[in-house]
């Protein structure tokens, strides 16, 4: 029976050690899930922080593009006055010009007439 005891002894030892070994084992996966999780923690703290900050610059980005348009409308329209104005002006001052010619021409003989 000392035989059967040692041999029980033994068997039972390494019963116990594969059952350490094994929580030895779910302790470190227990640890590294831990980690995991965390880790998955922060990277969707950090997806919502992108995310937000993406939101405020696609705002910022339509209000600006809006606003360009808005300008680049507002100088085309300006540029279109200014030259139907420089156009005006050029013959305002052709006008003039030849009025000018014309009543010079209309005072010249009356001179030379007296």
């Amino acid at each position: 029976m000392t035989q059967q005891a040692a041999a029980l002894q033994t068997y039972n030892n390494e019963l116990v050690k594969c059952i350490e070994d094994l929580h030895s084992k779910r302790d470190e996966l227990n640890r590294q899930i831990k980690l995991e999780e965390e880790e998955r923690e922060r990277l969707q703290h950090d997806i919502r922080v992108l995310s937000e900050k993406l939101s405020r610059v696609n705002e910022s980005l339509t209000q600006r593009l809006a606003a360009r348009a808005t300008l680049d409308r507002t100088v085309a329209e300006s540029e279109a006055a200014y030259t139907k104005i420089l156009e005006s002006s050029q013959s305002l001052l052709s006008v003039l010009k030849q009025e000018a010619g014309n009543l010079s021409r209309a005072t010249e003989p009356r001179r030379r007439d007296h």
